[in-house]
Parts: C-alpha cells; structure tokens; sequence
C-alpha cells in the first residue's frame, strides 16, 4: 500500500508540473494570476495587502519556514536527533532528499526564468527567477519526507495521521504565505508544491526498503 501511495504522488506531482509549466509558458495562466494576487490587495492601494497588520505579520513569519537559513537549522537539529538516535539511514534520506532538491529547485529556476510579479510590492526578500517557487519546494520536499519518516518510526495509526497531516498543514502554509507576500504567481507556488511532493515520494520509494532495517 505504501508502495502504491508513493508512486501515485510521484506520477500525480510530475504530470502536475509538467501541465502547469506548459501553461505557464503559453501565457494561459497569466490573467487567473493576476485575479488571484489583485483580490489579496487593497484595491485602492496596491501595495497594502488584505487584512489587519497582525496578519501580514504572521504570514512573514510563516513564509520564513519555507526559507534556507530556518531549514538549514530544522534539518541540522533533525538529523543530529537521528544520528543520537541510531537511525543514520533515515538522517540520510532526510539529508539527501533536502539536499538534492535544492539543486533540484536551482535548476528549474534557471530553466523556466520567469520574472516576479511587480503588479504589487512584494512584502519580502526576493531576488531569483519565480518559477516555481523555491520555498513552496523545498518546504514541500522538507517537511513532507519528515512527516512520513515521522509516521513510519511509529505504529499507532493516530500518530502516522497527525505526522502527514501536520507536513502537509505547514506546506500549504508556507505556499500561501509567498502568494500573499506578493513574491510569487500563484502556479509558482502550485508547481513548487507538484514537484516538491513528487521529490518526496520518489526519495520514499528509493528509501523504503531500507528503513527496516536501520538500527
């Protein structure tokens, strides 16, 4: 079952990024983007997003979880827990999935280069090419190794739920956030999610059996 699961994300995250990046190319998405970032904003005032200030605040701070330094020191902290835990293959699979991913987001940036939207201010830190979008990648590829990692060290059916669940929780989040911020198109942040989700299931198919055996 979990076999069949992984691979089915795996094709579904693929064939989603490929139908997205081949619209996106076309110019088919763009006006459905521009509708989405505009309804976020003041329309009177461009540069002032929807809702109180504490809202904007907030969607900052959980754009940042998304983003390398606070990944850099979540896998740092994860994969140490591991190590102490004797579970070195599964520190190795978080490791390389993270890892690999990165390149893997790099590449495409510089494939696609698509510029940033500046219908509106962006409300963070952006410099590279916005398709797709980095931290909705990464964050997808991170957090959803983790949570399936975390729900195959444990039996109880609530916890591997409450894992895969919460992974997918922080994901959408992190995805929103750039959208709201201003940084990214909304297919951005869509094909960061698709590819990201297939590069974590293709590191749990090439991982699962090995896991078992880790001690």
């Amino acid at each position: 079952m979990q076999w069949l699961a992984g691979f089915g994300l795996l094709v579904l995250g693929l064939f989603g990024f490929a139908s997205i990046a081949d619209e996106v190319m076309e110019g088919e998405t763009h006006a459905l983007d521009l509708q989405i970032l505009k309804a976020l904003r003041t329309p009177n005032d461009l540069s002032d997003p929807i809702g109180p200030p504490w809202l904007e605040a907030s969607v900052s701070d959980i754009t940042a979880l998304g983003g390398y330094t606070l990944l850099t020191l979540f896998l740092l902290g994860v994969t140490l827990y591991l190590l102490a835990t004797k579970r070195s293959r599964h520190a190795l699979i978080i490791l390389g999935a993270v890892i690999s991913g990165a390149a893997l987001s790099a590449l495409l940036k510089l494939g696609f280069d698509r510029p940033r939207p500046d219908l509106v201010e962006h409300l963070t830190y952006a410099t590279s090419s916005s398709f797709p979008s980095g931290h909705a990648t990464l964050s997808a590829i991170a957090y959803l190794t983790m949570g399936m990692l975390l729900a195959h060290a444990h039996k109880r059916r609530r916890i591997k739920v409450l894992s895969i669940a919460g992974a997918c929780l922080i994901t959408m989040l992190v995805g929103l956030s750039r959208i709201y911020l201003g940084v990214h198109w909304p297919t951005d942040v869509l094909a960061g999610w698709c590819v990201g989700a297939a590069w974590a299931a293709l590191w749990w198919l090439l991982a699962m059996r090995y896991l078992e055996s880790d001690d």
